[in-house]
């Protein structure tokens, strides 16, 4: 009876070694890419907290320019008719300009927050064609009523519909925008824009 021989010279073959490298090599790129994207999720919520921090500050400018608007139009109303360059007021608006712009900015106020000491540009724009009194011949303004027609009524009985009339509803108020700008301190800026509504 012949006992079966092994041969101890002779090599294995196996392919477990490679595929558990290659699982490996896919373990540890996926965890540079997870570390990665934590990293990038961080700041990204610290960056959206830092924009709403200075959105918040730059609410500041929008409240000093409505306190000055509110306050000269309960005062004095003609002042609104001319430029008040020590105020950031503009008589008139160039709708043609980008709040990006620099010409957008001519003589705007620069107003300091006294709890956290942010320095905030505001300008306050008339929207209206010309610097002139809303009445004026040649002033074109964006105007606002209020709308007293009745539920399912598009026109109040007596009304005309003809397309070219000007017809208010009451004292027509003048749209004003007040825009303010905030420059960070890394860098980056914020600006809020607010639209106000006095009468004429």
């Amino acid at each position: 009876m012949m006992t079966p021989s092994f041969s101890i010279g002779r090599r294995q073959r196996g392919i477990a070694l490679p595929v558990m490298l290659i699982m490996l090599l896919v373990l540890m790129v996926s965890s540079i890419y997870l570390l990665r994207s934590s990293n990038s999720t961080t700041l990204t919520a610290a960056n959206l907290a830092y924009d709403a921090q200075l959105a918040r500050a730059a609410d500041f400018g929008l409240h000093t320019g409505f306190q000055w608007l509110s306050q000269t139009a309960n005062g004095s109303k003609s002042t609104l008719n001319g430029h008040v360059a020590n105020q950031g007021y503009r008589a008139n608006m160039n709708t043609k300009l980008s709040v990006r712009a620099s010409q957008f900015w001519d003589g705007s106020r620069e107003v300091t927050d006294t709890v956290t000491g942010n320095k905030v540009r505001y300008v306050i724009h008339r929207m209206c064609s010309a610097v002139a009194p809303n009445n004026a011949p040649n002033q074109t303004c964006v105007r606002t009523t209020a709308n007293t027609a009745e539920l399912g009524n598009t026109v109040r009985v007596g009304d005309s519909m003809k397309s070219d009339t000007v017809l208010f509803n009451g004292v027509p108020q003048i749209h004003y925008v007040i825009t303010a700008r905030i420059d960070g301190p890394r860098g980056g800026n914020v600006i809020t824009q607010m639209v106000v509504l006095l009468g004429a």
